[in-house]
């Protein structure tokens, strides 16, 4: 698998069902469980330690932020080290539970939901945050989409940090088990969609715009994950 292999958006059956759909509640589930899975925490937080190696952002901003498991999860290990953070959970579809903003406040973190398409709210939005995160979020788009989304997120943040599907045959393959762990027809067919729709080599740090101002890294992590990494040059870590 040498290119993308879905020429324009992907489908995703996860993206159109309501959300109050049973099969799209199951397979929310399932995504927590193939985060798990894929170590998508392990290696965020990870990628988060080497972009911010001695104090940790004041203000985060998740893109498709779902239901704020994800981020919560991060926010279990790094609340400690990192105290006090704001954080803004952002997606689609309002789902994240008061229980789960409550834990945020349990940790010290600080926490809103807001329910908002990415592009609309980036390009209105004047209030600069420290770190802008993604997980499972970018391969969604198309390439001339995502060139417009980095657009807009150079000018809200100095930092931003992605974990996504790698796009390469093994995981094809492992996609093709997920009923071994319980997963859905829902998780199943879109754990097909994002591998192929997934990414590799440099095909995220080809689509940033104005390159020589920014410090841009990319690269694979173990088992499945693509990740990729931006900073401005001369921001303090």
């Amino acid at each position: 698998m040498n290119r993308r292999q879905i020429p324009g958006v992907p489908h995703f059956l996860l993206d159109i069902l309501p959300a109050a759909e049973p099969r799209a509640v199951r397979s929310r589930r399932d995504l927590a469980r193939v985060n798990r899975w894929m170590l998508q925490r392990r290696i965020m937080i990870g990628l988060l330690l080497r972009c911010w190696p001695e104090r940790g952002p004041r203000t985060i901003l998740e893109l498709g932020a779902g239901d704020g498991t994800f981020m919560l999860s991060v926010a279990y290990r790094l609340a400690r080290r990192w105290p006090g953070v704001k954080v803004r959970l952002l997606d689609r579809q309002a789902i994240v539970s008061k229980a789960t903003l409550a834990r945020f406040h349990e940790l010290d973190w600080s926490a809103d939901a807001i329910s908002d398409d990415a592009f609309s709210f980036l390009k209105k939005n004047k209030r600069a945050v420290d770190l802008i995160t993604a997980n499972l979020f970018l391969h969604h788009f198309h390439p001339d989409q995502l060139a417009q989304l980095f657009g807009y997120v150079t000018k809200v943040s100095p930092t931003f940090v992605a974990t996504e599907p790698r796009r390469f045959t093994p995981a094809l393959y492992a996609s093709r088990l997920l009923w071994a762990i319980g997963c859905n027809a829902v998780s199943r067919h879109d754990a097909l969609a994002s591998v192929r729709a997934g990414f590799d080599g440099d095909e995220l740090s080809q689509l940033w715009p104005d390159k020589s101002r920014w410090d841009l890294h990319e690269g694979r992590a173990r088992p499945f994950t693509h990740w990729f990494m931006a900073r401005r040059k001369g921001d303090p870590p």
